[in-house]
This record gives C-alpha cells, structure tokens and sequence, in this order.
C-alpha cells in the first residue's frame, strides 16, 4: 500500500577494478512516498522525475542534489480517470510516460492522452477519447509526433500540431488481437519502432511502410514487458518478460563471426525472414540481404526465475528490476 520514489547511486564507475568487476555498493540517495503504484517513471531533466501513478495522477518530483532529498515539483491530480475527475474513485491507472523536455505526454486505462508542459499548470491538451481500450506505452516519433501501443494490437501515430483528435495512421497485427505492452523507437532512424506485447513476441515495424509488422520474432514464453533499442548502438535491442528473461538482440552484421552456443544462458543464432525494402540506407533490423538475416540472441539472466518487469541501458550498463523487489546492473554488456 505505501509506495516509495528512491534515487539510488551505483555508484561510481572510476573505481572498477582492472578486469571492470565494480567496487562500491549501490546506496540509496533519498526516497519519498508515493501514492499508488508506480506504472511508469522517467527522467524529464538532470532533476526531475515525472512519474505515472495508478490513481490517475501524473508528478513532477524534483531532485535535489545539494541536500539529497526529493519534493514534489508539481501534480496533476487525476490526469487519467473513468468517470469523472471529482469522484473520490474516479481515477484511472496512468500507464504511460514519455518526456521530451518541458512537453510531457502520458496515457492510460481510460485512452486518454494527455499532453503537459513542465512549467504549465494546467493541461495543454487532452484527447479524452483517444482509444476505447487501455492505452499501455507512448513514445515521441519526433517532437510533434507520438506513437501509442493499446491492448488490441494497435499502434497509433498522433500528430499533436493537428487539431482533431484522430490518429493520423493506425498499423495494428495481423488476425489476432494481441495486447501490446511496450514500444521503443530506433534512436537514428525514427521510422523504424519495435513492439512486445501479452504473447512475448517482439515486432518490427516500418511506419513509412504499409500497416503491418516488418518482421515478428518469437521471443519470450510469456508478456513482454520491456523493449529498449540501445541508444548509442541500436543494432542492440533489449527486452524482458514476465517469464523470468532478459534477452540481448544484436543485429549488427558482424554476427556471423561470432561464436554461437546453443545453450541456455549462452547465446544463439535465429535465421530470420524479412520483407524486401529497397532502400539505400538499410538498417539492420529491416535488412534484405540474406547472408546478414542472423541475429544473436543472449538470455542475460539464465536460471529465470521471477518476471522481469523493466529495464533500462545506457553506455556498457544494463539495470532491471524484477519480482523479487531488487534491481541488478550489469555493466559489462559488451565484455
């Protein structure tokens, strides 16, 4: 029932010893109660941390590193909701948020969008009747763009300059309509955006192609929960699912040399088919060119156990956080 925001320090990467095996304890900041689940949290600044509450709410907590304490900046209260904002029980689970500074876009249970400005106290708009299923992750296509998944397979492109409050393109899966839990967009190449959802399948989509997936992957035994392009090195994908994995993607075309064991916990070579794009500038995720359809595939958690509820990867370090109420970090992810 009580909830808490922490701000941890991993501490320090200058004290790795030689072979890179880290030194130092993680230590926790600061923290501060939070009313409701934590659905979805992200950085809007060095600062601030906008975070999605299963009350509907949507925070701004800032940081502050003098005195290593939080506060909360700023509150919309019921941002999300099902029948209306003043009923004592109105609210509705924010699902998601994205964050692309001041503008701050969340969506929910109710298929609401909203977007907010951080220095704004009221709504800069809201597309009340956005989708009539849970919406369940957001992200930007570019600043004036944004993409949401929802739980009948869908993506939805929202041109936010527009006025009207229709998608201006809908791609969903084919046949079956499988809820769809998390989206990610390549960080160079903006067209291409990857899905998981409640059959642990990864999708490849190219949003300047038609309306279905580029490719599907089978990838996990159960829901999806995470799908994260590296941003520095997006031939690299990473996802983690309710069945206890944390999977590496590497699709640079290198793979070929590398060593492939067919072991759990080890890595192996899937033969991939794509559909054919003429392009002139082919990433590796919609590659057509046969001897390169090898991608490798690293379960980074072996003896899986509890499911892997999210994770996030930035230079050689991978943190996640699982079932069993801990965070890992891994900071060897290319070693």
């Amino acid at each position: 029932q009580d909830n808490r925001i922490s701000i941890w320090s991993a501490g320090d990467l200058g004290n790795a010893g030689l072979n890179g095996e880290y030194h130092g304890e993680p230590h926790l900041l600061c923290d501060i109660q939070h009313n409701g689940d934590v659905m979805d949290m992200q950085f809007l600044d060095q600062e601030r941390l906008v975070v999605a509450s299963s009350t509907g709410t949507v925070t701004i907590f800032r940081h502050h590193q003098n005195n290593q304490t939080l506060s909360a900046n700023h509150r919309w209260e019921k941002a999300h909701y099902h029948v209306d904002q003043d009923t004592s029980c109105g609210g509705a689970a924010c699902t998601g948020v994205v964050c692309n500074n001041p503008e701050i876009v969340t969506v929910g249970e109710d298929g609401r969008i909203n977007l907010f400005r951080a220095d704004q106290k009221d709504t800069v708009r809201t597309i009340d009747n956005a989708d009539s299923s849970t919406l369940h992750a957001v992200t930007f296509l570019r600043t004036t763009e944004i993409l949401t998944v929802n739980s009948i397979g869908q993506l939805k492109i929202w041109d936010l300059r527009q006025q009207r409050n229709e998608p201006s393109q809908i791609f969903s899966l084919a046949g079956d309509r499988v809820p769809l839990h998390c989206v990610d967009r390549h960080p160079n190449q903006q067209h291409i955006v990857a899905t998981g959802g409640q059959d642990g399948m990864l999708s490849i989509w190219d949003i300047r192609q038609g309306t279905m997936p580029v490719s599907l992957l089978n990838a996990h035994e159960a829901e999806m929960w995470e799908v994260h392009f590296h941003p520095s090195n997006p031939d690299h994908l990473f996802t983690c699912s309710e069945d206890g994995s944390l999977w590496h993607w590497d699709a640079s075309t290198n793979v070929s040399e590398k060593p492939s064991f067919l072991h759990q916990g080890g890595r192996s070579t899937a033969y991939l088919s794509h559909s054919t794009i003429n392009q002139s500038v082919v990433s590796a995720w919609l590659s057509n060119d046969p001897t390169k359809d090898r991608m490798e595939i690293t379960n980074l958690i072996p003896n899986q156990t509890l499911s892997v509820n999210s994770l996030d990867v930035l230079g050689p370090c991978l943190v996640y956080g699982t079932d069993a109420e801990a965070i890992y970090v891994n900071r060897q992810l290319f070693a």
